[in-house]
């Protein structure tokens, strides 16, 4: 198929092309480039699509989700009244809903069921419609700790290399790890405290790393996301620095972040602009600066929604994107974030996130200029997954 198309954004140093086009063949990305070259490739009578006034770019990368909470205010009882068959029907609406939106792989980072897994599966041989997904399964966490509903409590190295093995077992790519507590667990450890010691973290680590699978950390407390660092995972979820009083960003550590080439996904919730309202405005304006003391370090950071937990749905990838504006980044860096870097931190860089010959055709056809205005990216007209096209409203008709 020939994509035709007003700019082409390549994903590669805010790349494009003006009147560009892009050839695809079983899935794969033939040629992108100027129209008049990417023509010449063509084949005589192959299918051919024109968006003129549209952009074409990566598909777009959540690197935080969970596809088995609903979004809802109370997400942990939505997902113990569920059962399986439900749930699984409930995933996979969840599924096709961030793919209508644009986002074409997604990291799910912890399910108590193992179904996040079946349906990573279930996506990749065709019997089911959804991003691709990299999951994590049962995320580690002490004894009542942060998601010990989800089944992954563990208590020393043993618990430990099971859990890991058994992860790996159901088809995991990528380790979850509670290093602190978290707000989702009502009565458990405070999001700022500590849950594994260092010993234990660095642990986790080498099984994982041993086993040729990254680690990524929910850290929100300063001395949690300290320890994570030291322990050498790959990536830092939330990185809010959080203490018993309020927010510290460690310079000494955000130097280890950025001289062991580690990601940070903040999280950000689609309902960002409610801040002020949900946290107060002194807090709020502390959280911002603290964000915006990380971004302006130089750290590598990666688009992602928490999606799934209170108040943050499957279609709010865009919307979270506009945080990080607020912060300063241009919109060729946001993009970025949201698919060449998205693509790196998940191990999927010569796989995904940008247009060019041999990469998979993961592709979002937009209304507009999403350089100019990042808003954009919510008027889609396509979707590509591998090639195959998804219909944007299918899923609500």
């Amino acid at each position: 198929m020939l994509i035709t198309a007003g700019r082409v954004l390549t994903g590669t140093a805010g790349g494009w092309i003006a009147d560009g086009a892009v050839l695809i063949r079983g899935g794969t990305i033939i040629a992108a480039g100027r129209r008049a070259e990417v023509e010449s490739q063509a084949q005589p009578g192959e299918a051919q699509m024109a968006f003129p006034h549209s952009t074409v770019l990566p598909g777009l990368i959540d690197a935080h989700i969970h596809l088995c909470f609903d979004g809802g205010t109370d997400p942990v009882a939505t997902l113990r009244d569920r059962d399986d068959d439900a749930l699984l029907g409930d995933m996979t609406s969840r599924a096709e809903q961030l793919l209508s939106t644009g986002v074409t792989t997604a990291r799910d980072l912890g399910d108590g069921s193992g179904l996040a897994l079946q349906l990573a599966d279930a996506i990749a041989h065709g019997s089911a419609v959804g991003p691709r997904l990299i999951c994590a399964g049962r995320p580690l966490t002490t004894k009542g700790g942060h998601c010990w509903f989800l089944g992954g409590e563990v208590d020393g190295k043993d618990e430990i290399r099971d859990l890991i093995q058994r992860n790996i077992a159901a088809g995991a790519k990528v380790i979850k790890v509670m290093a602190t507590g978290g707000g989702l667990t009502k009565g458990g450890p405070a999001s700022w405290e500590t849950q594994f010691t260092p010993e234990e973290l660095a642990f986790v680590v080498q099984e994982a790393h041993q086993a040729g699978l990254p680690v990524a950390a929910h850290a929100h407390g300063a001395d949690g996301i300290a320890a994570a660092v030291a322990a050498g995972v790959d990536t830092i979820e939330h990185c809010t620095w959080m203490t018993r009083d309020g927010f510290e960003v460690r310079e000494e550590v955000l130097a280890q972040i950025i001289d062991k080439g580690i990601f940070v996904s903040r999280t950000v919730s689609p309902q960002w602009p409610m801040l002020p309202k949900i946290f107060g405005p002194e807090r709020a304006e502390a959280l911002v600066a603290m964000a915006r003391q990380v971004t302006e370090s130089g750290v590598s950071q990666i688009a992602g929604t928490d999606a799934g937990v209170g108040r943050a749905g499957f279609d709010g990838l865009a919307s979270s994107l506009g945080f990080h504006r607020h912060l300063g980044l241009p919109n060729s860096r946001i993009i970025e974030m949201a698919t060449v870097d998205a693509a790196r931190a998940l191990g999927l860089g010569e796989v995904t996130g940008r247009i060019a010959p041999g990469y998979s055709a993961d592709l979002l056809i937009v209304d507009g200029d999403p350089l100019l205005d990042l808003d954009a990216l919510k008027e889609v007209r396509a979707v590509f997954a591998s090639g195959l096209r998804h219909e944007p409203n299918a899923a609500a008709e």
